[in-house]
């Protein structure tokens, strides 16, 4: 192992991570720590922690953290050996010398590098050169002049079994040198060995630190096949562990925190030329795990563009199911399906920049897609179908490798199964006999409706006083609100709770945006395995911003009588436990039957007749709610 525990430790003991990361963020000093607003995720009130005694940043929005070896892979796209070097040469660490086979594979590659980078000049001067009308006619009918041909390097290889191998030649490059970086193919004999492209448009290929290391060639003869060829295997060049483009959208795409995955070469280059600088694509195979990695350093959710024909739909299936394994918080994955028979190339031509920025902010979330995936244009009419759809969403879940965001999944699932199959509709309603002569129904909520409307004038309409009388019984809009507050309250005060339920909690529905945002910070903390408390919880709340809230959680009881301070909050764990549940549970059913009631009401003040009276009267609240 080239770099031990001990000179890591070295490393990271020289290295001052607070001039580190205040190289990017902002830090303001509160006691012994350090503290700004986390680069990884938007926010206004800092909560992202710099310590140099522990040698550690954190973030407590967003969950990212890490060393300083972390930082410079998250901040600047590094692997982990070049995070290593770049700190140690700052530090002044000497970082131990490789073995002699070490070192001569190293100069081997390094010689390898200028034996590509002189291919890559020569394809270069092919295209300009007087024979290449076919080659640039090519370009221009895609769209490319001669600024996108000097932007991404590209090039001709000519119509000759030897044009590349007679030049290296002349340079006095060895054969097998030019072998062994995958222009030259092998034969029995200098005279044999024959170029590997001819006839080809030529797209450079780099690695992620700019150096080119491979070709990527599309074929002028409409009869060629393949249509595409990468140089295959070398000591330089591993496919399925680069992007196309890689070294020059790293820094847009860290700017910009996202990048785009697109399929090929020409569609990188149009989303380059759109704009879009944080743009590439994989070298063609499909898309892997390593250049999943590659796209998270960069990226906390990438956006992976596929066109919108049955094959891009496939490809953009195979990358979500890849990821699975893969997850972790705060890192995903986004998809954009272009229209049907588009790609990136052709609908900006067609349509220009904004329609493609249309595709990409609708991106949908990997969640969704799966979702998709498994429900669109399919039958599920019989209970054999649903249940075969419930063990196959259940087999997604069991893929993805970090369990809290597996129990996310399968919350997410269970409740997209329970809204479209199981979600029971309102019963029906029902007359009850109170005296042969005297039939009156009862509302839902099991209380009876208001006496019966007279009418006027024969017909159905309802009198206006009648109508005026129960539009005002409508009110109580402030119930739902009262409802957030009262579950709100418990969690402020038992933020046990939202441990013990963290489903429950997860899936509340809450209007109130500043509840809300206090409903996300709760599970924060209890996905980060924080012990619970409320003084440790109030003191987050500040550190965030949120002292208003505090107050208003610790306010005098509200309207309905049923809460109180937090700091009277009196009563055993079962029966505060019970209280929740229950206040839970009612919150849900006013969210379900929310639409309901405004339809009803709704129909009511317009048409005031006795069968709008009827439906109208069943959301009448309780005094109970």
């Amino acid at each position: 192992m080239r770099f031990g525990p001990h000179l890591l430790d070295e490393v990271l003991r020289r290295t001052d991570l607070v001039q580190l990361v205040g190289k990017r963020v902002k830090l303001t000093r509160k006691g012994r720590v350090m503290w700004g607003c986390c680069p990884f995720h938007k926010e206004k009130s800092p909560s992202f922690k710099v310590e140099n005694e522990r040698r550690t940043y954190k973030c407590f929005g967003c969950g990212a953290g890490g060393d300083a070896f972390k930082w410079m892979m998250e901040t600047e796209g590094l692997s982990f050996p070049e995070a290593v070097e770049r700190l140690a040469g700052d530090a002044g660490v000497e970082l131990p010398k490789w073995s002699a086979e070490d070192e001569a594979r190293e100069e081997k590659k390094k010689s390898l590098y200028d034996v590509v980078e002189a291919a890559c000049q020569f394809f270069e001067e092919q295209l300009r050169a007087k024979n290449s009308n076919e080659a640039r006619d090519y370009l221009v009918s895609r769209g490319l002049n001669g600024d996108a041909a000097r932007q991404f390097r590209l090039g001709y290889a000519p119509d000759s079994n030897s044009a590349l191998k007679d030049h290296l030649y002349a340079k006095n490059i060895p054969l097998e040198d030019m072998v062994a970086a995958g222009l030259v193919r092998p034969q029995d004999g200098d005279r044999a060995a024959r170029d590997f492209f001819y006839n080809r448009v030529m797209f450079p290929i780099s690695d992620a630190r700019g150096r080119i290391v491979a070709f990527g060639a599309r074929a002028l003869d409409p009869d060629a096949k393949p249509k595409y060829i990468n140089t295959g295997e070398t000591a330089l060049f591993s496919k399925g562990h680069l992007l196309y483009n890689f070294a020059s959208a790293r820094a847009a795409a860290l700017k910009a925190q996202t990048i785009i995955l697109a399929e090929g070469y020409m569609d990188v280059i149009a989303l380059v030329r759109a704009g879009f600088d944080y743009a590439v694509a994989p070298l063609g195979t499909a898309f892997t795990e390593d250049q999943l990695q590659l796209l998270w350093r960069t990226a906390p959710e990438p956006i992976l563009c596929f066109d919108g024909d049955e094959a891009g739909l496939r490809a953009g299936l195979r990358a979500a199911h890849l990821a699975l394994p893969h997850l972790k918080p705060g890192f995903s994955l986004r998809f954009a399906f272009l229209p049907s028979g588009e790609d990136p190339d052709t609908l900006i031509k067609r349509e220009g920049p904004m329609a493609m920025r249309k595709i990409l902010d609708a991106a949908e979330p990997l969640a969704k897609v799966l979702w998709r995936a498994e429900t669109e244009g399919k039958d599920f009419s019989t209970p054999e179908r649903r249940a075969g759809l419930e063990r196959a969403l259940a087999e997604i879940v069991g893929r993805i490798g970090d369990g809290k965001i597996a129990d996310y999944y399968r919350r997410d699932f269970d409740s997209k199964v329970f809204d479209s199959f199981k979600r029971r509709a309102a019963p029906p309603q029902q007359n009850y006999q109170q005296r042969p002569q005297d039939r009156r129904s009862f509302t839902a909520n099991g209380r009876r409706p208001p006496p019966r409307p007279g009418t006027a004038g024969g017909g159905d309409a309802v009198s206006p006083a009648v109508k005026n009388s129960l539009l005002a019984r409508s009110g109580r809009s402030g119930a739902r609100s009262v409802k957030e507050m009262e579950l709100c309250v418990l969690l402020f005060s038992h933020p046990d709770l939202a441990v013990r339920h963290s489903e429950l909690v997860a899936e509340l529905s809450l209007q109130d945006r500043i509840l809300d945002r206090f409903r996300h910070e709760l599970l924060n903390l209890a996905a980060s395995g924080s012990r619970l408390e409320n003084q440790g919880l109030e003191a987050h709340l500040v550190r965030h911003g949120m002292s208003d809230l505090v107050e208003r959680l610790n306010a005098r009881a509200l309207a309905s009588g049923e809460i109180v301070p937090a700091e009277e909050v009196q009563g055993n764990a079962e029966d505060i436990e019970a209280r929740w549940l229950r206040a839970a549970s009612q919150l849900r059913d006013m969210a379900e039957t929310g639409p309901e009631r405004a339809r009803a009401f709704e129909r009511f003040k317009s048409e005031g007749t006795e069968e709008s009276w009827r439906d109208a009267a069943n959301f009448l609240p309780r005094h109970d709610d």
